[in-house]
């Protein structure tokens, strides 16, 4: 049995920027599903090709973590710029969300009319740009030297944000922004639910700060589907697709890994599945335990997938906002990506946040019921909101759920625990208390999306061979 240095579990944006560090390594990468990238991926159906989730890309520009690590790794992305990184759709309302401040300042001022609007937004932006210059950004425990790195990032980052870093979203809102409209605040929110999974009730300043500057950011979209991007990440690499690892033990100095298929032996394993997967796979009691004490974060994505013939351009993405709940949702709104397949054929990948909990509790003949629910409203919505699509041109249409998820990716959630002060001590880190044993992804720090996960992959390649 041959022995490796380091096994990676799982295809997902971590697993593979950090086996993208690791060419030179005897590395091995695990992937249950099919395909690569976990729910950044895609995937074939009924002859067409799909991106599994949203397929916005950000972060890919000088000194941010994932240029960097791309830079490092000697990888370049075959991508399209979008000019308009997110178009908002509510009602009447529309509001393209680019790298323009004074463009984006003249559409938010004609829809959503303040006194204070260009201070609230130059504010959001100036926090933003002073994050990414940030240079000793770093988050990890069970080691002195990894405490000691972590202490001098918490200083610089309070030398830079002060008491700002205390504040939370509304109140800053509330100040800057009094007696905002409920469509204003509901646009800010619907901005807030892409980028960070959560809405300004439930965050501090800084996540509002980064979550509302993404569209700041250059946007890019994956001309050959977002699988390519792992294509190319994991070239090289030796990857073991349709074959997941269902048990791993530790031993002295070795992880001995169980998969569907035979047994690896690993000096260091990098899991890139969720912190709430994670105990299921190993015997140790101590692991187990480790693991059992993250509380499970219950939201996950309804996803709809169409194909659609139509001569129409569209942009690449849209963020479309609804005046009424969406049926088992947690979200009045939908994001749209477009892919153009062919011409006059697109592919498109429609996401809105929902209960994980809700679709793993129901029964089979209620889990129909109501997943065609969802499916019919989000259609329908979808239709009004986009006057020169017609019923008749939707080739295809079918839908996914939080058990959809868990089948064929090994998750039945998106993201994790909120990044705070607050909660500080309980966030997990990429270390683990065990020796050789990391995590990866968007459970821990640095949260969600590219940007995040990047900067938590370049935390994670410090702290591998230190």
């Amino acid at each position: 049995m041959q022995t490796y240095d380091i096994a990676v579990v799982g295809s997902g944006v971590g697993g593979s920027l950090i086996a993208s560090l690791h060419k030179d390594k005897k590395l091995i990468v695990f992937e249950k599903d099919t395909n690569l990238g976990g729910c950044s991926g895609n995937f074939k159906r009924y002859g067409y090709t799909f991106n599994t989730g949203a397929t916005t890309l950000a972060g890919y520009e000088k000194n941010h973590p994932l240029k960097k690590i791309l830079q490092k790794a000697g990888i370049r992305f075959d991508l399209e710029s979008s000019e308009v990184a997110i178009r908002f759709q509510q009602g009447e309302k529309v509001i393209d969300r680019g790298v323009c401040f004074e463009t984006f300042m003249e559409q938010i001022e004609k829809n959503y009319p303040h006194k204070n609007n260009e201070i609230f937004w130059k504010k959001i932006k100036k926090l933003d740009e002073k994050f990414w210059r940030l240079k000793h950004l770093h988050f990890a425990k069970y080691r002195f030297i990894s405490y000691m790195l972590t202490l001098v990032g918490l200083v610089e980052l309070f030398l830079v944000f002060r008491f700002s870093l205390f504040q939370s979203a509304r109140s800053f809102i509330k100040k800057y922004l009094p007696d905002i409209s409920p469509e204003y605040l509901a646009f800010i929110d619907s901005g807030l639910l892409i980028t960070v999974q959560a809405t300004s009730k439930e965050i501090p300043l800084l996540s509002l700060a980064l979550g509302l500057s993404y569209p700041f950011h250059k946007v890019y979209f994956a001309k050959e589907g977002m699988g390519s991007l792992f294509e190319e990440l994991l070239k090289g690499v030796d990857v073991r697709l349709s074959e997941e690892v269902v048990c791993i033990t530790k031993e002295s100095d070795f992880f001995l890994l169980q998969t569907t298929k035979q047994q690896y032996k690993a000096k260091k394993v990098i899991l890139n599945a969720t912190l709430y997967d994670s105990a299921k796979l190993f015997v140790q009691k101590e692991i187990k335990e480790y693991y059992e004490q993250f509380d499970f974060h219950d939201q996950s994505a309804f996803t709809l997938y169409m194909v659609l013939k139509s001569k129409e351009e569209f942009l690449h993405h849209y963020q479309i906002l609804l005046d009424k709940e969406i049926p088992n949702a947690i979200s009045k709104s939908f994001f749209v990506s477009f892919w153009k397949q062919d011409e006059g054929v697109y592919s498109l990948t429609i996401s809105t946040h929902t209960k994980a909990s809700f679709w793993l509790n129901l029964d089979k003949q209620s889990y129909k019921q109501e997943k065609l629910k969802t499916e019919e409203f989000i259609k329908q919505a979808f239709l009004e909101n986009f006057v020169e699509i017609q019923e008749e041109d939707i080739v295809k249409l079918f839908s996914a759920s939080s058990k959809t998820f868990q089948r064929y990716i090994g998750r039945s959630n998106c993201g994790g625990s909120l990044i705070s002060l607050k909660n500080l001590t309980k966030m997990a880190s990429c270390k683990t208390p065990f020796e050789g044993l990391y995590n990866i992804g968007d459970t821990v720090f640095a949260g969600q999306g590219w940007p995040g996960v990047a900067l938590g992959v370049s935390v994670l390649d410090k702290e591998l061979y230190m």
